[in-house]
């Protein structure tokens, strides 16, 4: 299958099936990155980050990076537009039809069983891409046995206890950019 096609259809079948937004969108987006062989999951790792320090959605922002990577600007424009474009018109036809349904019991039943799965996927999320960056593929203790391994250590917990305390998210980025800076000079 041809790699422009195989991306629509990858990217199509994400933005279709996945509730709760961008980041219940990234197991499914590594799932297929890593399946396919397009990059491995510390590359991946770099595009989420890249796509959460830039403006908009992080699941458009990964699918625009992964494609760029895989076709230029082709690749780009193939991997935004397949996964916005479910988004879409479920977002059309759900606003023609939401005054009748609003009060549906199905409805809200529906919803209440999805969003404890979209927490599950953001969940799954944070602790792979967490493994990945803490331990770099190493579960052990030996992160703490150098300087960059305690600094990294140490922005997760403040960048962590910095978002429960509600600051504002571009800082905690500016300051932990700040911070991994420093870190590699050393």
């Amino acid at each position: 299958m041809p790699l422009l096609l195989l991306l629509f259809i990858t990217f199509i079948k994400i933005g279709a099936f996945t509730f709760g937004g961008g980041y219940a969108m990234i197991p499914l987006i590594q799932q297929a990155v890593i399946q396919n062989g397009w990059m491995n999951v510390e590359e991946l790792l770099n595009f989420i980050a890249i796509a959460e320090s830039t403006p908009g959605p992080i699941a458009v922002n990964i699918a625009t990076f992964i494609g760029m990577q895989l076709h230029g600007l082709t690749g780009a424009l193939v991997g935004t537009t397949a996964i916005v474009l479910p988004s879409f018109v479920i977002m059309v036809i759900v606003s023609k039809s939401y005054n009748r349904f609003k009060s549906s019991k199905l409805i809200k039943s529906v919803m209440k069983g999805i969003k404890p799965a979209v927490i599950g996927f953001i969940a799954s999320a944070a602790v792979t891409l967490g493994y990945t960056v803490l331990f770099n593929d190493q579960l052990s203790l030996q992160i703490f046995s150098t300087i960059k391994g305690i600094g990294t250590m140490i922005i997760f917990i403040v960048a962590l206890g910095a978002s429960f305390k509600k600051v504002h998210p571009i800082l905690i980025i500016v300051i932990s950019g700040a911070l991994g800076i420093l870190l590699g000079m050393i």
